[in-house]
């Protein structure tokens, strides 16, 4: 049933419930079944180009990333004709979509979100625990309930925007009309949040754009189940068109074409800004100036007072860190830490570092998986073995095993260098590196915490002194677009924290909020008038006026 817009506008939605798998429950119960039937018989992947399932003759195989036998699909992938089929389909599906009734948009999207949190929960927490090696825990608050959370709360937004009028006279009656963009809308979708992967196509599509989704080819098997479920929830034929494959191929295919409108984009700082240059050098091609929102790269931060609880700041790191093999650009992949506290933090966060369970993620006993790929092995490897050249300190962690899938342990490297390549890049990995500062110091701190990376995504502190928390709160203001207070800087929840930063970490457009929803959609002012206007002449033309002149 189609909920009216005042309804949609005034009540909030529910943050969907994380479900916690206990032995025997119904949920886990559940998972496993789907589990089981997803690594018995690989999925075809297909392309999703306006009412037709496409294939092609260039396909590559998914395996998981944990178990380097396990065969997961058969992926399809697009070349340049298939990106113009779908702009096709894209633009023959515009002028309906865009008309249809907001109420009925955003219906599909309720409808999605209901089965999301039911019939389809399993399967698509099952395709995102196999094919991204998320625990059954990340998996949940992922493809479950931040999905599902995304899909209510963008509608609930919307629907705000859409309430949201001009004055009107008794002469004449003004009005917004929240019409979609001039043309289609690209999202390119990362690997690691099955969410985000959801959302960035869908929100556009929610205020009236017709998408091309182009996911990670690492999350295709969850973005196939994905877009199953967002067809079985009633989206028209060539509202989103899904596209797997080279993002290269579908980026320079579609960027320039005269009805790219805009770009929705998660993933790292490099290929966005060229992204941005591409679609700059081509402006001339194109009907109107595109919106580009993006969500980019992150060196989260830690940073502990001498007044910090130290059983909470080392939770936090473990969690922050270690969470999902540290692949967030959230992640705590930076510490900082008074030497009044590193005695103990140190002791305490090896010892949880050296008891993480780690292996196959379809056991939900295991807190980490494996990093996504090879490539990503190679790169924490030798980052952690450059950092040991350098004379840093390995506390704990520090091998890799590709025996049977991308495995890199919980990495804990001390540093006495704040500025070392590990304290400012972006890793991706299960690496956390601190640094020892003197308590005297604080102030210091605080700017290098600011300036030392060209990231501003996330951040936290950790202190029960009230005046540190202030000072570090007003300080650290450029430093992260989401900043925690005694809490670890990942977990943003729809609704509640909504999502994004600044400086070379993106647009901050905030997914997850109004703000985002707004950069998808281009008013038009309607101004009806009511009472006719029949004299051309304004009132101080009149003839008392022109007899004071004389």
């Amino acid at each position: 049933m189609t909920q009216r817009l005042d309804v949609l506008a005034e009540e909030p939605p529910r943050n969907e419930p994380v479900l916690q798998y206990e032995p025997g429950s119904p949920e886990l119960t559940a998972l496993q079944a789907e589990l089981r039937a997803l690594a018995a018989s690989p999925t075809e992947a297909a392309m999703w180009i306006g009412s037709e399932v496409v294939r092609s003759d260039d396909t590559f195989e998914l395996y998981a990333p944990h178990d380097h036998v396990l065969h997961l699909a058969t992926v399809h992938q697009a070349d340049a004709e298939h990106v113009r089929r779908a702009i096709a389909a894209a633009t023959e599906a515009s002028r309906a979509w865009a008309t249809t009734p907001f109420e009925e948009r955003a219906a599909v999207f309720l409808r999605a979100a209901d089965l999301l949190s039911s019939t389809r929960r399993a399967r698509l927490n099952a395709a995102t625990i196999l094919g991204q090696s998320k625990s059954v825990h990340q998996a949940e608050i992922d493809a479950a309930c931040e999905l599902a959370d995304f899909w209510r709360f963008n509608v609930h937004f919307a629907a705000r925007i859409h309430r949201e009028q001009p004055i009107s006279t008794e002469q004449a009656r003004n009005r917004l009309d929240y019409r979609p963009l001039d043309g289609f809308v690209l999202a390119i979708t990362p690997f690691n949040f099955t969410a985000i992967a959801g959302n960035l196509p869908s929100a556009p599509a929610l205020m009236g754009n017709t998408v091309i989704w182009k996911p990670s080819i690492m999350q295709a098997l969850s973005a196939h189940y994905t877009m199953e479920l967002l067809r079985e929830a009633g989206l028209p034929p060539g509202v989103i068109n899904l596209l797997h494959g080279d993002g290269a191929t579908v980026a320079n295919a579609a960027i320039g074409h005269p009805s790219f409108a805009g770009l929705h984009f998660t993933g790292s700082s490099e290929v966005f800004s060229r992204l941005w240059c591409l679609i700059g050098n081509r402006m001339t091609r194109t009907s109107t100036y595109p919106r580009l929102v993006g969500e980019t790269g992150g060196k989260g931060f830690v940073l502990a007072h001498p007044s910090a609880d130290t059983e909470a700041l080392v939770v936090a790191l473990a969690r922050g860190a270690f969470e999902y093999q540290g692949q967030k650009c959230s992640a705590a992949s930076r510490a900082y830490i008074p030497r009044s506290l590193w005695g103990r933090v140190r002791t305490d966060i090896a010892t949880i570092a050296e008891e993480i369970p780690m292996g196959n993620v379809a056991d939900p006993r295991i807190f980490m998986g494996a990093v996504i790929n090879e490539a990503a092995l190679k790169r924490h490897a030798a980052a952690i073995s450059a950092a040991r050249a350098r004379g840093d300190e390995i506390l704990t962690g520090g091998k890799t095993d590709s025996a049977t899938g991308w495995f890199v342990q919980p990495t804990v490297i001390v540093t006495d260098d704040p500025k070392s390549e590990t304290m400012t890049r972006e890793l991706f990995g299960p690496i956390l590196t601190v640094y020892v500062y003197d308590d005297a110091r604080w102030a210091d701190v605080l700017e290098l915490v600011d300036t030392s990376t060209p990231y501003a995504l996330t951040g936290s502190i950790f202190a029960t002194d009230r005046g540190a928390i202030e000072e570090a709160t007003t300080r650290l203001r450029g430093a992260a677009g989401n900043f925690y207070i005694n809490d670890k800087p990942t977990g943003a929840v729809v609704g509640q924290q909504p999502f994004g930063g600044s400086r070379a970490s993106g647009t901050n457009d905030k997914a997850g909020s109004i703000f985002n929803l707004m950069r998808w959609t281009s008013p038009r002012t309607i101004k009806e008038q009511l009472v006719p206007i029949r004299d051309w002449r304004y009132p101080h033309m009149g003839t008392a006026a022109a007899a004071a002149v004389r």
